[in-house]
């Protein structure tokens, strides 16, 4: 069972930089052939595929937010990040760590946190 824990700062300024990290736990970020990805849900909307990284490194971003998003990770804590820069209002949402696993078919959420752009 592959668990996931989200943090983050809560309130983030319009045009700051967004830093969130997610601990894995159950397997490690490197295990074949798992892809880890980060979500979001704005408020009243559905859920918004963000990027992922996947288990070689190997990272991958909407196109949509590519230009002012980076994954990364740290293997020594078993820990994927996110930033996001240039922040707007409308990035305000539930940001959400996900596993993924298409060979298995595992899947595993977060609990999500929530982040507020708001001056």
């Amino acid at each position: 069972q592959v668990q996931l824990q989200e943090s983050g700062p809560g309130l983030v300024k319009p045009s700051q930089t967004l830093s969130l990290t997610c601990i894995v736990s159950g397997t490690s970020i490197t295990t074949s052939y798992y892809y880890w990805s980060w979500i979001r849900k704005p408020p009243g909307k559905g859920l918004e595929w963000i990027g992922h990284i996947a288990y070689n490194g190997n990272p991958n971003y909407s196109p949509s937010l590519r230009s002012r998003t980076s994954i990364s990770t740290d293997k020594d804590k078993n820990t994927v990040y996110l930033q996001m820069n240039s922040l707007k209002p409308e990035d305000t949402a539930v940001y959400i760590c996900n596993a993924n696993h298409p060979y298995l078919q595992y899947d595993y959420w977060g609990q999500g946190t929530q982040v507020t752009v708001s001056s």
